[in-house]
Order: C-alpha cells, then sequence, then structure tokens
C-alpha cells in the first residue's frame, strides 16, 4: 500500500516529467498572454467591455468544436492532434506580438484570439488522454495532484513575469512571442513521450454513428453522477467567481497598484493553490472526498465575496490566496475522477464535456464579470458572483447528494462500478 500512496511515484517516469515540464512550459505562457492581452486592451480602451469580449471570442470555439473534438480524439492519434493544436497556437500568438507591435486593429486581436480558442478546442480533449499513457492506473491520483501542481506552479511564475516585462521590458509583443515559443517547446516534448497505448474507439463511418458515439460520451457523463455533480460545482464556482478577470480595474481604479501589483495578484491565487498542492500530496487520502469538495466551493465564494469589497492590498492578496487554496481541492477532486472513473476508449469525449463546462464557464465568466462590471460596478459583479456561487454549493448538495456522500477517490472497484452503471443506464434506454 505504500508505494500505491507515495506522492513522487510518477515522478519517477520519464514520460510523465516529459509531460509535466511540457504542460508547465504552454501554462506559462498561456498565463503571460491572458495578463498581456487584458492589461493592453484596458490601457488602449478603458472598456470593461472589451476585457470581457476576450472571453467571449475564445469560449465560442469550445463550445462549438469540443464535443466534435473529442470523437476526433477517441478515434485518432491523440499525440497528433495535440502536435498541430501547439502549432496553431503559436502562430496565433507570432499574430497577437505583430499586431501589439504595430497598434494594430483591435478586430484583428480579436480574431487572434478566436484562433487561439479553437487551438485550445482540439488541445483539451487530446492532451487530457497523454497523462494515463504516462503512469499505470495506481499513480493515477498522484499524477492528478502533480498535474495540477505544474499548471499552478505556471500561474505563479506567469503573472508575475507577464507584469515584469510589461512594467519593464518593452511590454506586451514580447510576452506573445515568449507564448508561441513555449507552444513550440511543447509540441517538441510531446514527441519525446512514448508511453503506452491506450485504446480507441471505433472510428465513426457514418453521420449516424457519429451522432451515436457522441451520445454515448454525454451519456456516460450524465449517468455518472459524481462527476457530472463534481465538474458542475467546478463550472460554476468559475463562471460566478470571476475576480480574476477584473483584476486589471482592481489594480488601477480600487487597491492603485499598477502593472507590478496586478501580476502580484494574478499570482496569488497559483501560490495559495501551490501550497494546497503539497498539503494534499502529503497528507493521507481523502475519506471525504465529497464533503470536502462542497465545503471547498463554498468558502471559495465566501472568499471572492471578501475581496470584491475589500480596499486593502494585502487583504485582497489574502483572500485570493485563499480561493486559489480552497479552488484547488476541486480541481484535483474532479481531476483524479476523471482519471479514475473513465474507460480508455472515452477519455476524449468525456474530458470534452469537462472543457465545455471548465474552459467555458472560464471563458463565460469573464464575459459575464466584464459585462456585470460595466452595468452595475466592479464590487458588486465580484460581490454578487461570490454569493452566487454559495447557492450553487446548496442546490448541488440537494440535486446530487451522491456528492456530499463521496468517501474515497482511490476505491479499486469505483470506475469498474461507475462505468457498468453507466453502460447498463445507456443499454436500458430506447
Amino acid at each position: 500500500m505504500s508505494s500505491i500512496h507515495d506522492p513522487y511515484a510518477p515522478l519517477r517516469r520519464r514520460d510523465f516529467r516529459f509531460l509535466l515540464a511540457g504542460r508547465f512550459l504552454t501554462t506559462l505562457g498561456s498565463q503571460m498572454l491572458t495578463v498581456a492581452v487584458g492589461w493592453e486592451l484596458w490601457l488602449r480602451t478603458s472598456s470593461a467591455f472589451a476585457l470581457g469580449l476576450v472571453g467571449l471570442v475564445q469560449v465560442i470555439p469550445v463550445i462549438l468544436l469540443s464535443l466534435p473534438a473529442g470523437q476526433v480524439a477517441d478515434q485518432y492519434d491523440r499525440k497528433k492532434i495535440v502536435l498541430v493544436t501547439q502549432a496553431l497556437l503559436a502562430a496565433c500568438s507570432l499574430g497577437l506580438a505583430a499586431l501589439s507591435y504595430n497598434q494594430g486593429d483591435l478586430t484583428l486581436v480579436y480574431v487572434c484570439l478566436l484562433g487561439i480558442g479553437v487551438s485550445r478546442a482540439f488541445n483539451e480533449p487530446a492532451q487530457a488522454t497523454l497523462l494515463p499513457q504516462t503512469v499505470p492506473p495506481e499513480q493515477f491520483s498522484q499524477a492528478a495532484t502533480w498535474n495540477s501542481s505544474s499548471w499552478q506552479l505556471a500561474s505563479i511564475v506567469g503573472p508575475a513575469l507577464a507584469g515584469i516585462v510589461v512594467g519593464w521590458w518593452g511590454g506586451p509583443a514580447l510576452i506573445y512571442i515568449l507564448d508561441a515559443g513555449a507552444a513550440m517547446a511543447f509540441l517538441f516534448l510531446v514527441t519525446q513521450i512514448r508511453g503506452r497505448e491506450l485504446g480507441l474507439s471505433k472510428k465513426a463511418e457514418s453521420l449516424v454513428e457519429a451522432i451515436a458515439a457522441l451520445k454515448e460520451g454525454l451519456q456516460f457523463i450524465r449517468r455518472a453522477r459524481v462527476i457530472l455533480a463534481a465538474i458542475t460545482l467546478d463550472m460554476f464556482a468559475v463562471l460566478l467567481g470571476g475576480a480574476v478577470t477584473l483584476l486589471p480595474v482592481y489594480a488601477t481604479d480600487i487597491l492603485k497598484v499598477g502593472a507590478q501589483g496586478l501580476g502580484i495578484m494574478r499570482a496569488a491565487p497559483s501560490i495559495g493553490a501551490l501550497v494546497m498542492i503539497f498539503i494534499l500530496a502529503h497528507r493521507p487520502p481523502f475519506k471525504s472526498a465529497g464533503r470536502s469538495l462542497l465545503w471547498a466551493v463554498a468558502g471559495f465564494g465566501a472568499a471572492t465575496i471578501i475581496f470584491g469589497v475589500s480596499t486593502n492590498f494585502w487583504l485582497s492578496l489574502a483572500m485570493l490566496f485563499t480561493l486559489g487554496a480552497l479552488d484547488n481541492i476541486s480541481v484535483v477532486i474532479r481531476g483524479t475522477l476523471m482519471l479514475t472513473q473513465v474507460p480508455d476508449e472515452m477519455r476524449g469525449r468525456t474530458s470534452a464535456v469537462n472543457s465545455i463546462f471548465i474552459g467555458a464557464s472560464n471563458e463565460l465568466g469573464g464575459f459575464e464579470s466584464g459585462v456585470t462590471a460595466a452595468l452595475f460596478g466592479p464590487v458588486l459583479a465580484v460581490v454578487g458572483g461570490g454569493i452566487g456561487t454559495i447557492v450553487v454549493v446548496w442546490l448541488v448538495g440537494r440535486i446530487w447528494p451522491e456528492i456530499a456522500a463521496l468517501k474515497t477517490l482511490d476505491a479499486p472497484a469505483s470506475r469498474e462500478r461507475v462505468v457498468a452503471k453507466a453502460n447498463e443506464l445507456n443499454s436500458a434506454e430506447p
């Protein structure tokens, strides 16, 4: 049993280290790009709506393309899909660099962001299938924790580095070039992964078969109620708790800390999440994972409310740290469930559904926050989102009581039970 709970076991595997390094680099570039785009558009437009529109143009491809992308990931070589999407992402980032350097048309900026959204819509389902190729099933829980750790570390370094570059080293254009370089580095690292082959689903040979395959993935998620509840909690927490989108407004108009302060505030949630990662990695497995998840998301909402009304920089940082730490509990629990309870041949489609729920909520949450802030001001937008998050926790607990009853994430038979039950229910439908 000790080897199963060894938190460092996945790090001893070469393929996993390559994947972790690649994920760190591409997330680093993405986080830097997000800060740069927000800062540049705010300075050029002074419009909260313009900031929200950044999220909207990136979420449209996620909503429209993620399900077909998930089916593609279940039927074709997943590594090749990742390679193509990373190349597209690099091209769009270079386009942003050219537009920034020449103060180009803002419409073209949004076109490049749309291209990045298309890239991510196809990349996420395919990339999600790489992690189970690099570690054995008994290490999925630890791998999910380190995978989140890589993302959070990049989210700490990225915004802080972006603040330095924007403030002292020439502005957003350089950040866009660095993001393109990060995408190409990840592309190279993916080519070095030799992981075990995972099963693919049967290729659809007609439109009817393609629709049936999409329906199969949706049915699995709908019937796996614990997974659906966890995704729903995360989705609404991100959708309603959109404080991060409005950080440029808080940095300039409320807390008055400038670009450097913005970088620090952007890093604070990830610092909290990274601290929580190491706590989770070294503590015993969850004994009441469902209740821990519910309390964590409720605490996330409360921290968002306090941040929204704060006019003290240090209190605001403390709340951002707290909401990041609590949010990461949700990320690890959901990520582990997606690894342990989904069969290999359906990972692309279920990851696509997860991308729509979580990825779309990130971007739609940014759009919602921008619109709400434009109408009612940033404080009411953030506080209202925190209150809404707490309400959603209560509703999810009532609609899916299974989530409160969830105990351990590592029960050996949990996946088999979920898959068997989902298949049984699917086969019973007319």
